[in-house]
């Protein structure tokens, strides 16, 4: 599998949704941490859960955190939270929800309340 990353600067990257069958990729790719910012089940029943990439993330030696955030409604709460957990994640990190675009705007939100 070939995932699609888009690198925002070599500590922050995204990507669209992620299996668990991606995770041993992600950790290949140098990745040390993940920021899953996707709901479980906003797409329905085929998403995979977060405990269960949660769970491969772990087994592949990879920080998971799940931070999910309902599309076009990002809150401050959710802000902090990201700028908190980036703060004290191993870097890199990549961060993904359905598209990576909550991912990117979490992450450009968090820089610029620092």
């Amino acid at each position: 599998m070939t995932i699609e990353i888009n690198q925002i600067n070599q500590q922050f990257s995204t990507a669209p949704q992620v299996s668990a069958e991606d995770i041993a990729e992600i950790a290949k790719l140098g990745f040390k941490t993940i920021i899953n910012n996707r709901p479980d089940y906003e797409g329905g029943d085929a998403q995979p859960a977060s405990a269960s990439l949660k769970a491969a993330a772990e087994a592949a030696g990879l920080a998971y955190f799940y931070i999910p955030v309902i599309p076009n409604n990002i809150q401050a709460d959710e802000v902090a939270a990201f700028a908190q957990t980036f703060s004290v994640a191993t870097k890199p990190v990549l961060g993904f929800c359905r598209t990576g675009n909550r991912a990117g705007k979490l992450f450009q939100l968090a820089q610029a309340s620092a």
